[in-house]
């Protein structure tokens, strides 16, 4: 752009001969207009750059039944450690950052008598992590009452469904497939959802959870 500037100024001094200017005063307004376009280029940049390097932030709630390990998992991903934990009356709710991805958690407590109360937590929820304890096969049938119930919610039409079949660490647990029947999940067909085994105490599987997470939000976004 500088370079056709100084072209069309040379070029209509050379067709207007009788017309006089100040070669520095020239020299002067052609460096201004680089200065100008140089600034231009220089907030277009900046601006791309942000763009493509700034923290993107995502809602997620995560429930689950009491004692699935939902709070051992929100401070394993906050702190890298785990921490001693007691039932969860009301909620926590935490920022973790992964990546590019500034996650606000809410950890939503899990006994029946609280539930009812998830609820008000369901609007603007990007994505909902569901907690199981895979070594409870007494109450797999009432987890996935809780999941269908909270679900068929209008709130969460749009909210991406990631489940934590938490606890795979125990030698009882039921692997993500039996999970994943139990729950009844290949029935969600309007839904994008992924099952990921985790174990809260070590980690495992918590970061690839959260990977497909930031994956499928981004890509409704």
């Amino acid at each position: 752009m500088f370079l056709i500037l100084s072209a069309l100024n040379d070029l209509y001094l050379l067709s207007h001969p009788h017309f006089q200017i100040d070669r520095s005063l020239s020299k002067k307004l052609l460096s201004l207009s680089g200065i100008i376009i140089r600034n231009r280029m220089g907030l277009t940049f900046t601006k791309l750059f942000s763009r493509l390097f700034a923290k993107k932030e995502m809602r997620i709630l995560m429930v689950g039944l009491d004692a699935a390990g939902k709070t051992t998992i929100l401070y394993k991903l906050k702190l890298g450690e785990i921490v001693t934990t007691i039932p969860t009356i009301g909620f926590n709710v935490e920022t973790v950052e992964y990546k590019n991805i500034s996650f606000t958690v809410w950890d939503v407590g899990g006994q029946d008598k609280i539930r009812p109360l998830w609820r008000h937590y369901f609007q603007n929820t990007q994505g909902l992590i569901f907690v199981v304890d895979s070594n409870d096969r007494d109450r797999v049938v009432e987890a996935r009452d809780e999941l269908h119930r909270m679900l068929n919610e209008d709130e969460l039409r749009d909210a991406v469904l990631l489940v934590f079949a938490n606890k795979q660490d125990l030698p009882n647990a039921m692997n993500a497939a039996e999970i994943t029947d139990k729950l009844g999940l290949h029935s969600l067909r309007q839904r994008h959802w992924y099952i990921q085994s985790t174990c809260a105490t070590s980690g495992e599987g918590l970061y690839e959870g959260l990977d497909w997470l930031s994956n499928n939000i981004a890509n409704k976004a």
